[in-house]
């Protein structure tokens, strides 16, 4: 059986790399994407079943690469799931905005990891 994809999208090696080697546990292959410009080209061509991403980043772009991601009909349905500091309140708000399905805190994300992809990959 073909392990399920996820995309995970960083600039900061911690917690990225972390999340990583926990999906990897997991048994996920992994894709990392370093430019939030390139993530929609990338899930079209990679097809994951959900998208991590990172909202810190040099570019400020990251929440915009998520409201791209939700409004494209052939990545719409990719369940995205935001990670910030937990002081970066604003970061979080605006992940939601754009369509994150999931918003947590670094520390959250790793240590409930199992937990937010049952709820991310829940159907509705």
């Amino acid at each position: 059986m073909t392990q399920p994809l996820a995309l995970v999208l960083y600039e900061k090696l911690l917690p990225g790399t972390q999340l990583v080697n926990r999906l990897q546990d997991l048994k996920y292959r992994v894709q990392t994407v370093t430019d939030p410009d390139a993530l929609v080209a990338c899930a079209q061509q990679e097809k994951p079943m959900l998208v991590f991403a990172d909202l810190v980043s040099s570019r400020n772009t990251v929440c915009g690469a998520i409201g791209n991601l939700r409004q494209n009909p052939s990545t719409q349905h990719i369940p995205v799931i935001a990670f910030a500091p937990e002081d970066a309140a604003d970061l979080q708000a605006a992940a939601r905005t754009a369509g994150a399905a999931l918003v947590a805190s670094e520390a959250a994300i790793l240590n409930h990891l199992p937990q937010f992809l049952e709820e991310a990959l829940r159907v509705e």
